[in-house]
């Protein structure tokens, strides 16, 4: 049997809903959630595809998370929203507000989402890319759960703490910047454990503070903040946007990602969208493409997103996915999570 299975974005989109659904999540919630892991597929970002699929499941299995929780919408002013996830899952709660943070953005100029007792949600370029898409320059924000030391510390304090950019470009799929504020995403870390693979210099530290390339021992330690101090600061104004200002658990408050203890991490997502034409002009496309092809003057230089367009490109006609990792996410469809409470 190959190691490789090939399926289309559509069949894998069709597999995790029925994973997830097997594992006590509603139809609607499980939609918006498999849709996410096809994409991350499709966009070369397999570490959270299919293979982080079985977390997602036992969680809602297990409680952590609320897969049948129905996000509300409220609005705070005429530029503010907000979506309270219901410990549910993430990606439902920001599909909700969405649409209705692009119309006030439209309508203001600017508007802000805010998505509180949440979920972890994933890739944040994929938010950020939908509103590009609809011509708007799109800041998005996650807090998570505890995965870095304080620079000078040893103990996990706030979570890897990504945050997203996207812009609309002209003729072209928009220009995505997503990143966390740690060296690297924790998902990289519990994937090279798996895998039984050595971590690069500069991840993480131990339990003790000191540098390891043994991801068992990172996962007991600590992810390093991106630049030293300035991933600290990152990671600290991320909290702010994403939890303190969503009225979520701080990262140091949420329970681990990672396991079924501790209860619903309550973690939270802020995504600010402005009108770069009632900011700029109705020029802005043609100056941005004017930047951007000054910073590739130089033939090796490559933009934010690159290989997600390429892996994107690539996969039109098929997604290789190992086959082991289709085969886990298959008993998942038929039998649900493990994680279930027993009959």
């Amino acid at each position: 049997m190959s190691d490789i299975r090939t399926l289309t974005f559509d069949e894998i989109e069709a597999l995790a809903t029925k994973a997830l659904i097997a594992s006590n999540v509603s139809a609607q919630n499980a939609s918006a959630v498999a849709r996410s892991i096809a994409a991350a597929e499709r966009d070369g970002q397999a570490i959270v595809g299919l293979s982080y699929l079985p977390t997602y499941c036992d969680h809602a299995a297990c409680g952590k998370v609320d897969g049948h929780a129905r996000p509300r919408l409220e609005t705070l002013s005429a530029a503010v929203l907000r979506v309270d996830a219901g410990t549910g899952f993430a990606h439902p709660a920001i599909a909700l507000g969405l649409h209705p943070l692009t119309e006030v953005a439209r309508q203001c100029g600017i508007a802000a989402l805010s998505v509180g007792n949440s979920y972890a949600c994933g890739s944040l370029g994929y938010f950020v890319e939908e509103l590009a898409g609809q011509g708007l320059v799109a800041l998005m924000t996650a807090n998570a759960s505890p995965s870095i030391a304080p620079f000078g510390g040893k103990t996990p304090f706030f979570g890897t703490n990504p945050l997203a950019f996207g812009v609309p470009r002209e003729g072209r799929e928009p220009l995505v910047v997503d990143q966390s504020s740690s060296v690297v995403a924790k998902v990289a870390v519990i994937d090279a454990y798996n895998r039984g693979a050595a971590l690069p210099d500069g991840w993480a530290i131990d339990a003790n503070g000191v540098p390891t390339n043994d991801a068992a021992a990172a996962m007991e330690g600590s992810l390093l903040p991106i630049g030293g101090y300035k991933g600290f600061g990152l990671a600290l104004m991320v909290d702010i946007l994403a939890a303190g200002l969503t009225r979520s658990h701080w990262s140091f408050e949420a329970s681990s990602f990672g396991d079924c203890e501790g209860g619903p991490p309550r973690t939270g997502q802020m995504i600010i969208a402005l009108d770069p034409k009632l900011f700029a002009g109705a020029d802005f496309s043609a100056r941005l493409e004017e930047m951007l092809g000054a910073a590739q003057e130089t033939p090796a230089v490559r933009l934010p997103g690159d290989r997600r367009l390429e892996a994107r490109k690539k996969h039109r006609e098929g997604i290789s996915v190992p086959a082991a990792v289709v085969e886990t996410v298959e008993r998942y469809a038929r039998e649900g999570s493990p994680k279930l409470p027993k009959q």
